[in-house]
């Protein structure tokens, strides 16, 4: 009688073990890949667990996805509300460990680096490699009259609500989520080291300036001419003269491949177009480098009106005060451009 007895509890035991290894191997036992190619996933806003499942499979990032099913099961992580998002697996992970990291939707940020933008389509192109909004939501978004009219902006300087700079942010962030983060990052640059209230002394608004600056960008590499640049348009402003700023003419054009601007270009109808229409465009003409901004918060004090490359590949330019002096030396520069063969 009691060898029974001990038999059926020794079985009964051993069933309980093997089940309770059974249930320890599945929950808590390794069950993501080592050495994984690349350890993120992406889930996309409104997936279902199916989805997450037809995306760990095609990453194929798990040892076992029988094991993954039933403990998600069992932790009812395939009833619960998916969270979306861009999320970093670390190989050795049990099914536990990486269930509980996707339910509580720890993300691994994006670094967001916004810089050397032109135009919006190419700002919308450059935010939909980083973010789950593709390019077209994202100008449906920003370029929508009802947007545009809650803000300051205007489609044509919607562009100086973006300050460049690298940014962390979440891969599906919402494009109203994006345009808050923006604005107190602008803020923040344009409120620290007396920039507005140098820009006061100036006159000119926080547009104003990002809108020089996108001028300067295009006019110059060298930072270090960029302030006395910078002074020369300021002094055309205060007295009324036109900007004549060629690369304001290659925007209106729109061909951003033109290397030399000719008097075909100069009379191009366009709003953007500083040869025929005065003070400064209606926006900017890409998105300026911080040189460039702070160039402008800090522009020289003298008495330029003129200022033309010199002659030779060193990016510097010649500055004149009188029509004459700048006439000697646009001459130079036309001749240097001819010699080198330059259209």
């Amino acid at each position: 009688m009691w060898k029974k007895i001990f038999f059926v509890l020794f079985i009964l035991a051993f069933l309980g073990g093997s089940l309770a290894y059974l249930f320890y191997d599945k929950i808590f036992n390794p069950n993501v890949v080592e050495n994984l190619d690349d350890p993120l996933i992406y889930i996309p806003t409104g997936s279902t667990y199916e989805d997450v499942i037809n995306i760990l499979i095609e990453k194929e990032c798990l040892i076992d996805q029988k094991s993954f099913h039933w403990v998600a099961k069992k932790m009812k992580y395939d009833q619960s509300e998916i969270k979306s998002g861009r999320f970093k697996l670390q190989s050795g992970w049990s099914n536990r460990q990486l269930i509980n990291h996707l339910r509580l939707g720890k993300q691994e940020p994006v670094k967001l680096v916004i810089n050397n933008v032109r135009t919006l389509p190419e700002l919308f192109d450059l935010l939909g490699g980083y973010l789950e909004a593709t390019p077209e939501q994202l100008r449906t978004y920003f370029t929508d009259p009802n947007f545009l009219d809650s803000t300051s902006y205007s489609s044509n300087t919607l562009l100086t609500h973006f300050i460049p700079n690298t940014y962390e942010v979440y891969w599906n962030t919402s494009p109203a989520n994006l345009f808050n983060k923006l604005k107190k990052e602008k803020e923040k640059f344009w409120s620290t080291k007396d920039r507005t209230a140098k820009l006061k002394s100036k006159s000119l608004s926080v547009d104003e300036a990002y809108t020089l600056a996108s001028i300067l960008e295009k006019e110059s590499t060298n930072n270090q001419e960029k302030p006395t640049i910078a002074g020369v348009y300021l002094n055309r402003i205060k007295r009324g003269i036109r900007l004549q700023a060629d690369p304001t003419v290659v925007f209106a054009v729109g061909d951003f491949t033109i290397n030399r601007v000719l008097h075909k270009h100069l009379a191009h109808p366009s709003p953007f177009n500083t040869y025929i229409h005065a003070g400064l465009p209606p926006g900017p003409i890409c998105m300026p480098s911080v040189s460039s901004l702070e160039a402008v918060i800090n522009a020289e004090d003298h008495n330029y009106i003129f200022f033309c490359a010199k002659p030779g590949y060193n990016r510097e330019h010649a500055f004149a005060e009188t029509s004459a002096e700048h006439g000697r030396n646009a001459r130079k520069f036309h001749r240097w451009l001819d010699e080198q063969g330059i259209k």
